[in-house]
């Protein structure tokens, strides 16, 4: 009823005189769906030189964390929510050391969750975009500056991030993220239907959330995932359990409760840490289920969606299911590609942030040709690199997020140490006993269709094929074929001719393809991210067709002219 009145005081406070042959449902969706046109920009990524303002402003909030442990509820709406099992979020690089103590949902509180969104989302979804807007505006305001320093200390802290990719990810992109979702949902205001006779009948359309509640599952790598996934579906006007990754609570509670404060209603997002098969178990289970909205393993997603499959019945609609699963990520060089170029972007790709993103580069594929100069300044650069506390301004990758994230990895390279196929000619070295530290590695392989050429690693692993420079189309079929997933490719050439051919042989292989670029470093609103085959849906993160997932549109149709007959004139004689 609230939600009926706040659309009716619109209309009633609007003058129609103005108004010839208008409809009364395309003035009520004028009034529901007029937005202030606006543009945005990407938010400026900062610096922290050496006595800067954001340095000094960054190592304030970073001691305010590092020295106690903050306490995170579960919050349900308005309630804060303190029991289950209790867990605890520990730096990476020094896991004797807790930053957070929080608690796992049981499936009471998860369905209580269910409940309190799908109450909040009656009057959510009646809110005009532009209200939604200011509050997505608001709270890109929020990240950009308020919470900016906490965001990166927390991210820094809790995920292992050095200064730079904390930057980038919880301050930049997430800002971002708010912004041009704003800027997109504005956009697709503008789409109305044709009316070829207006003087008979008008069509409009209209965007709608979909009935139910939307799960938004995310990933400890990026904070500013996290707060994609928690909010994209709500600017469309859907409701939202979010289930934070574990290893980046604390992080995501300081987003979750900036975007409370920036005005976000209780209940439209709801804050609930849970055991992974617990939390799955109950939303599959309620037929309210109105979609999943997922970054994370392919395993799990595949799960879920055989879980949702097997309850297709159960559901009021057809759950919208939106995933993005990783890559095993390559760089194809051609015998024209710059080395230096080469050596540098293979560098920070396949290691910064310990090789711990969806797009980072593990596998390479290296001409003969080039390979000796190619080899040399890979290992080289390699020893500069300084793998240590985030916290110390000249490390450039840090720990690896868990001990099961360092034994997955380490079992990777100790396979390669013992495989005939294999050289580890780099790195490889492995210590937990502080924090869970793996020295970059350079392996190469024989065989190119070993399983360390095929299988998701993310860790600072760098696998290297040399190929013969006359088997280039073997090769390029090779990097295209040899792993399951779909997500990034970058190819390194200065010859035109191989860079229109291989752009078009590759066009499966990646969702985001790179020429003469290093296959990570995707800008909200300038390379909208995701991939197909196992790497997910790739609908697009950072883009305008995502938030398409999140809608039910409707059309309406309006006629001013009565019928007057049931039958056709053809049927008279």
């Amino acid at each position: 009823m609230m939600a009926f009145a706040c659309l009716m005081r619109q209309v009633s406070g609007s003058s129609v005189s103005h108004m010839t042959r208008f409809s009364a449902s395309a003035r009520f969706l004028t009034l529901a769906t007029q937005v202030e046109d606006f543009q945005v920009t990407n938010e400026p990524v900062l610096e922290y030189l050496k006595g800067s303002a954001e340095r000094k402003t960054l190592e304030t909030a970073l001691n305010k964390y590092k020295n106690d442990c903050q306490d995170i509820p579960i919050v349900v709406g308005n309630e804060e929510i303190r029991k289950g099992d209790v867990k605890y979020q520990v730096m990476p690089f020094d896991h004797s050391k807790k930053i957070a103590k929080y608690y796992w949902a049981n499936a009471d509180v998860v369905q209580k969750a269910i409940n309190t969104s799908i109450e909040a989302r009656k009057d959510w979804e009646a809110q005009p975009i532009s209200e939604k807007i200011k509050v997505f505006m608001k709270a890109a305001d929020l990240v950009s500056g308020k919470y900016r320093m906490e965001l990166n200390a927390a991210t820094m802290l809790g995920q292992g991030k050095t200064i730079v990719q904390a930057e980038i990810d919880a301050a930049a992109e997430l800002a971002d993220f708010y912004r041009f979702n704003a800027y997109f949902a504005k956009e697709l205001m503008k789409y109305q239907p044709l009316s070829p006779t207006p003087s008979v009948s008008v069509n409009t359309f209209r965007h709608r959330g979909i009935e139910g509640f939307v799960a938004s599952i995310s990933p400890f790598n990026f904070t500013a995932i996290g707060g994609n996934l928690a909010s994209a579906p709500t600017i469309m006007g859907n409701v939202v359990i979010w289930k934070p990754s574990d290893t980046a609570l604390l992080a995501n509670y300081i987003t979750f409760k900036l975007m409370r404060e920036a005005g976000f209603p209780p209940g439209v997002i709801n804050f609930v840490p849970a055991d992974g098969p617990v939390f799955g178990n109950t939303i599959c289970s309620s037929p309210h289920l109105a979609g999943v909205n997922f970054t994370g393993s392919v395993a799990t997603f595949q799960h879920l969606w055989k879980q949702i499959a097997e309850n297709l019945e159960s559901y009021h609609n057809f759950p919208r299911l939106v995933g993005e699963c990783g890559g095993k990520n390559y760089h194809f060089v051609h015998p024209s590609a710059h080395v230096q170029s080469v050596v540098n972007g293979t560098i920070r790709s396949a290691f910064e942030f310990g090789g711990q993103k969806c797009s980072a580069c593990s596998r390479m594929f290296v001409p003969e040709s080039l390979w000796d100069q190619i080899r040399e300044g890979l290992l080289e650069t390699r020893k500069q690199l300084k793998l240590d506390s985030p916290l110390e301004y000249d490390t450039f990758l840090s720990a690896v997020i868990d001990e099961k994230a360092f034994n997955r990895i380490k079992g990777y390279i100790d396979y390669a140490k013992m495989s005939s196929n294999l050289e580890v000619i780099g790195g490889g070295n492995c210590d937990n006993s502080k924090g869970y530290y793996i020295e970059p590695a350079i392996i190469v392989a024989k065989d190119p269709k070993d399983r360390i050429m095929q299988e998701e690693i993310f860790g600072p692993v760098l696998t290297v094929y040399v190929y013969s420079d006359k088997q280039l189309e073997e090769a390029l079929t090779l990097a295209s074929d040899t792993a399951p997933f779909g997500l990034t490719g970058a190819i390194f050439a200065s010859d035109e001719k191989f860079i229109a051919q291989a752009t078009e042989f590759l066009k499966m292989s990646a969702g985001n393809f790179y020429i003469n670029d290093k296959s990570t470093g995707s800008v909200v609103g300038q390379q909208p991210f995701g991939g197909g085959r196992v790497s997910g849906t790739n609908d697009k993160a950072g883009g305008p067709h995502c938030l398409l997932r999140w809608t039910s549109p409707q059309v309406i149709k309006e006629t001013f002219k009565p019928l007057s007959d049931w039958f056709y004139p053809y049927m008279k004689n």
